[in-house]
């Protein structure tokens, strides 16, 4: 009688585990979706995170480079008004860069052609004109 007891126990005992498992199933798959999607919602917030944080570097790059060139500007200008100043101003200065550009084309090989004009300032031809001949013309 004692076997059988403990027999008929142990058929409940399973069947009850059976069933508890067969009920707990539908909610371990929700649960187990809620999980899914708090990764999922974890892990655009992080990709949301990296593209502004690469977005701010950015900014902050951009920004610095413009104080650089500001800085070289005004170093530009005022080294430009120094050497203006010391030529007896911008007449001087311009002069002073076109004997640079003269001296820089002479070493180059290049050809300047200037014309006198009534102000005393030459006109610089860029370039040379090439003509294509032909046969009869």
């Amino acid at each position: 009688m004692n076997e059988r007891i403990i027999g008929t126990f142990l058929a409940f005992f399973i069947i009850f585990i059976i069933c508890a498992g067969l009920a707990g199933c539908p909610q371990y798959g929700v649960y187990q979706q809620r999980l899914a999607g708090e990764a999922e919602l974890a892990k655009a917030e992080f990709s949301k995170r990296i593209a502004v944080t690469s977005a701010q570097a950015k900014l902050d790059a951009a920004k610095l480079e413009a104080q650089t060139d500001v800085v070289r500007a005004e170093g530009v200008a005022s080294a430009n008004k120094i050497v203006a100043d010391s030529l007896g101003g911008p007449e001087g200065y311009l002069r002073w860069k076109y004997i640079e550009m003269l001296e820089r084309s002479d070493a180059a090989g290049h050809d300047v052609i200037y014309v006198p004009t009534e102000a005393g300032l030459p006109i610089l031809e860029a370039g040379k004109r090439q003509r294509k001949e032909t046969g009869g013309q």
